[in-house]
């Protein structure tokens, strides 16, 4: 019975102490490639009032001021309907399509820009 045990010993000892086979590499990393493309169906034509979009403020008026002082716009201005500002003036962020707001450069004083809003 003791060489039974000793012979299981050594066979185990044995098994332990041979290497087992390396495992195979790991497959190169593919390059994930984008989805098949979709045709979008055509847009449908737009016609020229739908383009241009509609103005609210009295944009087109406005846009003589340009390059002129700002001394040179009417005076009394209404306040509801147009704010006048320097281009680095803070003034606040709500957006109105009836009003014209016009900017001007603080050191010259000449208007550089007018838009709805």
């Amino acid at each position: 019975m003791k060489r039974v045990a000793s012979a299981l010993v050594l066979g185990v000892v044995l098994a332990s102490c041979s290497s087992a086979p390396e495992p195979a590499p790991p497959p190169p990393p593919t390059t994930p490639t984008a989805p098949a493309a979709v045709a979008l169906p055509p847009t449908p034509p737009t016609s020229p009032s739908s383009v241009e979009p509609k103005d609210q403020c009295g944009l087109k008026e406005a846009l003589v001021y340009v390059g002129k002082p700002r001394t040179s716009l009417p005076a009394p201005v209404d306040p509801s309907r147009w704010r006048v500002a320097c281009t680095t003036c803070p003034v606040t962020l709500d957006y109105r399509p009836d009003r014209l707001n016009i900017l001007f450069n603080a050191d010259t004083g000449v208007v550089q820009q007018v838009k709805c809003g």
